[in-house]
């Protein structure tokens, strides 16, 4: 790839919904069962219609809900059988570790990110934020959802620069600073705002794509947003054990005021570090890899 061009203008969002289109996985899938699951009065069949929309996402569910991380030893052969075995509580995980398979496929070119780690990180993330979310007394699913879904805005831009007639300049930590810089410099918009979007497109809740939009914390009003400071602060869970991306570490680091300003205490912090270690363990083996 060159080292020295940019693309000649930010990315409108009819390019970006174009690009979210071929992504290995339908994620207005996810927004409706999260829509689903917000409401008790919810039947199981309704969430299995949902999930047979996508007959991969299927295929995968019913795979993942055989594994021990959702209760193994049965034979389990359709969505609807892994809806009613797994059960109300545990569904959002179970489509979540298989949307986070898909998705991370493959390796983020212009990032320099390979698949193992991008699947490890929006896992990792997940799981963090939804273990934070419990002693922050947030709602854990929405937590979850965050945390999974923060980095397909650069999914969305990886793929525009691999697309782009003139090749755009892969990252390099030597020329720019973190990704921020660098989004901006070559796409002119941060995939963050690419994320938001996307998720406002897809009908998640608003508060979703406004924690994604403020989750780095660089601007002074991203401090007064709980949520996004949650994103931020399992981030930095992420980065103590190897599974953040280089371009973001310097945006990353876990200090009493974050902790302050997500509702959280130190000691809630190194108890969600034992729950989101339990839970990524287990989503690995569940995967495979």
């Amino acid at each position: 790839m060159a080292s020295s061009v940019s693309l000649p203008q930010a990315l409108s969002p009819e390019r970006i919904f174009e690009i979210a289109r071929t992504l290995p996985a339908d994620l207005s899938v996810l927004s409706k069962l999260n829509e689903l699951l917000r409401d008790p009065n919810t039947e199981l069949s309704a969430i299995s219609a949902q999930l047979r929309r996508d007959v991969a996402l299927s295929a995968r569910i019913v795979k993942l809900s055989n594994s021990p991380m959702f209760g193994g030893g049965r034979t389990i052969a359709t969505p609807d059988e892994a809806v009613n075995c797994v059960g109300f509580g545990e569904i959002l995980k179970l489509v979540g570790t298989a949307t986070a398979g898909r998705l991370s496929e493959n390796t983020l070119q212009c990032y320099d990110i390979s698949a193992k780690l991008l699947r490890d990180n929006m896992l990792y993330g997940a799981f963090a934020a939804e273990a934070l979310a419990r002693s922050a007394r947030m709602d854990p699913r929405v937590a979850y959802c965050a945390g999974l879904l923060r980095s397909v805005g650069l999914m969305i831009l990886d793929r525009a620069g691999r697309g782009h007639v003139v090749s755009a300049p892969l990252y390099s930590a030597s020329r720019w600073p973190d990704y921020l810089s660098w989004e901006k410099a070559v796409f002119g918009i941060a995939s963050s705002e690419v994320t938001g979007i996307l998720l406002d497109e897809w009908q998640f809740p608003a508060e979703i794509s406004r924690a994604i939009r403020s989750h780095y914390v660089t601007e002074p009003g991203d401090i007064k947003q709980p949520l996004a400071v949650l994103l931020n602060v399992a981030n930095g869970m992420a980065q103590a054990v190897c599974r953040s991306f280089q371009g973001e570490e310097a945006l990353w680091q876990v200090t009493p005021e974050k902790l302050a300003a997500a509702g959280l205490e130190e000691e809630h912090f190194e108890k969600a570090i034992v729950d989101t270690e339990s839970a990524f363990e287990a989503a690995q083996a569940a995967l495979g890899r």
